[in-house]
């Protein structure tokens, strides 16, 4: 099988197949993990109860947060490496490997030391009560231990993917993934650790695939490799890396932000089912956002490559591709979602003839519907949002990422549920969506012509 490409072909192949040979292992990868998010919520749901999804629920600020910096050093790393292969320096590329490494080992100490320590407070902002706060905190305690695995395994993912190993970023995220989906059961079901067993499913699992990534990278014969001298901060890499990452970072904390809210206010029209409903119909909107994600992951190294190369025409054309896909993937999770919400939300809870499980697949059917009404353009501005990070243009794509969640939705949030109760919050979040797509789309028509102009002065970053 092949499983490594020349990154020189990013600029001379057929783009569609390029697309396809980067996105597919990608989305793969991307889905595959999604699904084990879903799996592994059914497996909690159906082993531990309904309450364990609620606190499950609560643990996504958290994970979003964790992942901010995950993603601000695995994005703007990724697309730093994609750029200076693009201009022919290899050298740079080995350098920014290094960094990877050292800043997601300082990151996840941090983060996880500090949210050790204040756990609870963060999980009761967050919308704990009494009765969901031990599911979540015996969840968390165990994934912030596992903390600097995650992210050295996604941030190493990201350079596989970007020094032409695609097809091995794949069997390294399906490593994990088949792994978790082994354990998880049986740590449940079988040693009966409850929602920790969900826990340590993921950490072991993401342990193992490191250790594929670091005898990868340590193999001489790659196309990129673990040099000694690259071990040592560069702050000309780490000021690139962290001011292209401050997009996807600011995303995730702005996400974290409004997920606060929305299980805050969840918690005050519905209590903990409600927060539980939201996560249910989270990680379902997530699965079809993953495929995007997928695409954008195949888009990014070409992109990146044709950029630093100044081959404007074929980042135009692979752009316009991309976003074709992408809004075919959402407007079919649209469908989807529409016309059976009830049959996927009952993969999630187990009638049991209590109430609490038959009041949780109400909500969730209700919510799922409502929440991906403007579904069909988000695939738009995912791919638009990214597109920028790609090329470099951190400012534009961190305004997408904060005037959707905090200039948009926490507003909503704010004036929709008085009038509403929980309609107010599932009709936030497409309102915010549309209005997204359009500022997207304005951003997007000012930066085409803008390289049409001046294509020379628009490639430094």
């Amino acid at each position: 099988m092949r499983t490594q490409d020349s990154p020189l072909s990013l600029g001379t192949d057929s783009l569609s197949s390029l697309l396809w040979r980067y996105a597919m292992p990608a989305i793969i990868a991307q889905v595959s993990s999604s699904l084990y998010n879903i799996i592994d919520s059914i497996f909690v749901g159906q082993g531990v109860g309904p309450m364990a999804i609620s606190g499950l629920a609560l643990t996504m600020p958290v994970m979003n947060l964790s992942a901010a910096f995950g993603a601000m050093v695995g994005v703007g790393s990724s697309a730093l490496t994609s750029i200076r292969l693009g201009q022919g320096n290899k050298r740079a590329a080995e350098l920014i490997l290094g960094n990877v490494v050292l800043l997601n080992v300082v990151m996840g100490v941090a983060f996880m030391a500090l949210g050790l320590i204040y756990l609870d407070d963060l999980l009761y902002l967050f919308g704990a009560s009494d009765e969901s706060i031990p599911y979540a905190r015996e969840f968390m305690r165990v994934i912030l231990i596992g903390n600097v695995i995650t992210h050295l395994y996604l941030g190493l993912n990201n350079q596989l993917r970007v020094t032409g190993y695609p097809q091995k970023a794949m069997h390294t995220m399906l490593l994990s993934v088949v792994l978790n989906l082994v354990l998880c059961p049986l740590f449940i079901f079988v040693f009966k650790w409850g929602i920790a067993g969900s826990a340590w499913a993921t950490v072991i699992a993401q342990t193992v695939a490191l250790g594929w990534q670091l005898h990868h990278f340590s193999n001489r014969q790659n196309f990129l490799s673990f040099r000694r001298d690259s071990f040592r901060f560069n702050w000309d890499i780490v000021r690139g890396t962290l001011s292209i990452g401050m997009a996807p970072f600011m995303m995730q904390c702005c996400a974290c932000v409004v997920v606060i809210f929305v299980n805050n206010t969840m918690q005050h029209y519905g209590g903990d089912l409600a927060i539980g409903a939201y996560g249910i119909v989270n990680r379902v909107a997530f699965l079809f956002t993953m495929v995007v994600m997928g695409l954008n992951h195949g888009m990014q190294p070409i992109v990146g490559y044709n950029y630093g190369a100044k081959n404007y025409e074929r980042v135009r054309r692979i752009l316009f591709m991309t976003i074709g896909w992408a809004t075919v993937v959402t407007t079919v999770g649209f469908l989807v979602c529409q016309l059976f919400p009830e049959y996927v939300v009952r993969l999630f809870a187990k009638e049991d003839g209590s109430g609490d499980a038959t009041q949780l697949i109400t909500l969730a059917s209700h919510g799922l519907q409502t929440i991906l009404i403007a579904f069909p353009i988000v695939g738009f501005s995912m791919v638009v949002g990214n597109f920028f990070q790609y090329i470099g243009k951190a400012k534009r794509a961190i305004i997408l990422s904060m005037t959707r969640q905090l200039i948009f939705i926490l507003p909503l949030l704010v004036v929709l549920p008085p009038l509403w109760g929980q309609d107010g919050v599932w009709y936030s979040i497409p309102i915010a969506d549309t209005m997204a797509m359009l500022l997207a789309l304005v951003l997007l028509i000012y930066q085409l012509r803008k390289l049409r102009r001046t294509p020379d002065s628009e490639h430094s970053i």
